[in-house]
């Protein structure tokens, strides 16, 4: 499209100096030289050829955007973790996004401009009254770009390239450590200290606050194999962030959403298969293993989800730092209780 916007450019004003010409030619024909006006219209084309040239060798390639982003949004009161990532079918570009909260989802907008990118996220899934619509252009291997907040402040926020994590071998496992010593909260913290809804810790188990804070380890991971036991309450809600970036979900919602979105799903991305049965107020477990963004996830013994990979980060998401190692952490903000005992987890040497 650049190059067609560049020559209609040129026609154009090439058309808007001949007229300018032809009436100056009118008014005065005796001062005019004939010479003198092809050698005005070659410099000008020349001008203008150079102009469009330059503007193309600036305009970075299609194929410099496809591909999965890890975003980082700069808010007035810290940074927020997104995701995106761009396809090409059939000439067509299309685009999936993960903001600051929920699941990934389609952008009814997304389109290359002025040799940049510009995507809208609707005002439904960002909870204002506007549309968040973002812009941003590749400053070396990373995406520049600003938006708005929902009073019109800029924001501005970053791209890079979401790393592939895949292993060149299988991994060695180390030593099983337990992450709760069923007594008390040591080696974990919370996202927010000063939350009023507390952890805590009844009969040997954690206890979700409902509407409280998360439950972070203090300790980072890389590749891992977990072991958690949990009994989600009715009508309750909660997960297990791996690495703080991938939600395992836990749930008995009273309207249930997509398969993805169910216990045993990876939030948004990943479907349990075959689904399990809701088991409200049940001790129940989950055996997971985390290799790259290569996850299993074995339920009550049963395997769930296979083998299969995390495009991206998921909703709640601790930071979009995917080739870092990240926490384990245990969601306390939804509502209602869920409680977890027996937290093992075997890391890769």
């Amino acid at each position: 499209m650049a190059n067609l916007k560049g020559l209609a450019f040129v026609v154009s004003e090439l058309r808007a100096e001949r007229t300018n010409l032809t009436n100056r030619l009118k008014r005065s024909r005796s001062k005019l030289n004939p010479r003198r006006i092809v050698f005005a219209l070659t410099t000008i084309l020349l001008i203008l050829s150079m102009r469009v040239y330059s503007e193309q060798k600036n305009s970075a390639p299609v194929q410099s955007f496809l591909g999965r982003w890890d975003l980082t949004l700069k808010t007035p009161l810290r940074e927020s973790p997104s995701w995106l990532e761009i396809t090409q079918e059939d000439g067509q570009l299309r685009a999936r996004m993960v903001s600051r909260w929920g699941h990934a989802r389609p952008l009814p907008k997304f389109e290359l401009s002025n040799g940049g990118v510009k995507f809208v996220s609707p005002k439904e899934e960002e909870d204002r009254k506007d549309d968040m619509v973002f812009e941003g252009k590749l400053s070396g291997k990373t995406l520049v770009g600003t938006t708005t907040g929902p009073d019109g402040t800029p924001w501005q926020w970053t791209g890079v390239r979401a790393p592939s994590l895949k292993r060149k071998s299988a991994p060695q496992w180390g030593k099983p450590m337990q992450l709760f010593n069923g007594k008390d909260l040591s080696g974990w913290k919370l996202s927010d200290p000063g939350s009023t809804a507390k952890w805590t810790v009844e009969n040997g188990t954690l206890v979700s606050p409902g509407h409280g804070a998360e439950l972070i380890t203090e300790a980072k991971f890389e590749d891992f194999k977990l072991h958690v036991a949990f009994n989600c309450a009715p009508g309750s809600n909660s997960g297990i962030y791996l690495r703080g970036r991938y939600e395992l979900q836990i749930e008995d919602d009273p309207e249930p959403e997509a398969p993805t979105m169910r216990t045993g799903g990876v939030y948004g991305f990943l479907a349990p298969s075959p689904e399990p049965p809701r088991r409200p107020g049940e001790w129940q477990s989950y055996d997971i293993t985390l290799v790259g963004r290569v996850v299993t996830v074995v339920q009550n013994g049963k395997t769930i989800i296979d083998n299969q990979e995390i495009p991206g980060i998921t909703g709640g998401a601790l930071d979009s730092h995917e080739a870092l190692a990240g926490p384990i952490y245990l969601q306390g903000t939804e509502a209602g209780h869920v409680a977890f005992r027996n937290i093992t987890i075997t890391p890769a040497k």
